[in-house]
């Protein structure tokens, strides 16, 4: 153990584990494989895992819950919460497909008109370049040398004007279907836990309670994967996820309830 200086105690054992990810990362510079320090690949889809197997969840067991609230039977959980399962997850990965899709075309077309921009305004998108860059404390000479640097080629002129200016990055091409089917996937085989006690224990008096045990560990397990990407501790990231899933369902249940009496 040793003190740092500026009153923070720290072991050898963490200086040692300090040591290790430096030396890591090190290496994995040298290699050229310094996307996996941050996950960029598997990153890039955890919006759509965690959209997606968040709604399958809260939507799905809402039905659920909203069907035991009411005291209806076994089939009518069954036929309801399959029907919501595979409508909605179909509906969430086109949503998603379909928004993901709409911003690569939005990026074509803005990346069209800067192409245009540079072809027939030249003076005025180096002006832009010298005026974005000058902002970031370049001035004079290396300012100029930047700008040069730049300009001289159309295509990186044109990258850096998409980034800087518009503030938009170009997704990788197929993006948008791997999102809607990421999506789909994942609210289908999460969304499905809420309905596993039906199927496989229905002989229970009452599944529902098993229903209620699967699917808060279903909601904790997917939060808490959350922190293999955000890097927040672990069981915040489950806690997060199951009290939205605990307000969602406890809301249905209460409606569910509150009209029994319709059925």
């Amino acid at each position: 153990m040793r003190d740092d200086g500026v009153g923070v105690v720290t072991t050898m054992s963490e200086e040692q584990k300090l040591a290790d990810q430096i030396a890591y990362i090190k290496d994995l510079h040298v290699k050229g494989e310094t996307e996996k320090i941050h996950k960029t690949v598997s990153g890039r889809y955890i919006k759509d895992v965690v959209y997606g197997a968040n709604d399958g969840i809260v939507t799905t067991f809402a039905v659920v819950s909203g069907v035991a609230g009411a005291s209806l039977s076994i089939e009518t959980v069954l036929i309801l919460g399959i029907a919501n399962l595979i409508a909605d997850g179909i509906s969430m990965g086109a949503s998603n497909f379909l928004g993901s899709k709409s911003e690569e075309d939005y990026y074509k077309k803005e990346k069209a008109a800067e192409y245009w921009e540079v072809d027939h305004l030249p003076d005025h998108e180096r002006q832009e370049i010298r005026d974005i860059y000058a902002k970031k404390g370049f001035t004079g000479a290396e300012l100029e040398e930047v700008v040069d640097v730049i300009t001289k080629n159309k295509d990186r002129w044109v990258d850096v004007m998409m980034k800087e200016e518009l503030g938009l990055i170009e997704e990788p091409d197929g993006k948008a279907f791997r999102s809607g089917l990421v999506t789909f996937i994942s609210f289908v085989v999460a969304g499905f836990m809420p309905l596993a006690s039906y199927i496989f224990f229905a002989h229970f008096t009452n599944p529902f309670f098993i229903s209620v045990a699967i699917t808060a560990l279903t909601l904790f397990v997917v939060g808490a994967m959350r922190s293999l990407m955000i890097r927040k501790v672990w069981w915040k990231a489950g806690l997060e996820m199951l009290m939205v899933g605990v307000l969602a369902a406890g809301a249905a249940y209460g409606i569910g309830f509150l009209l029994r009496g319709l059925k």
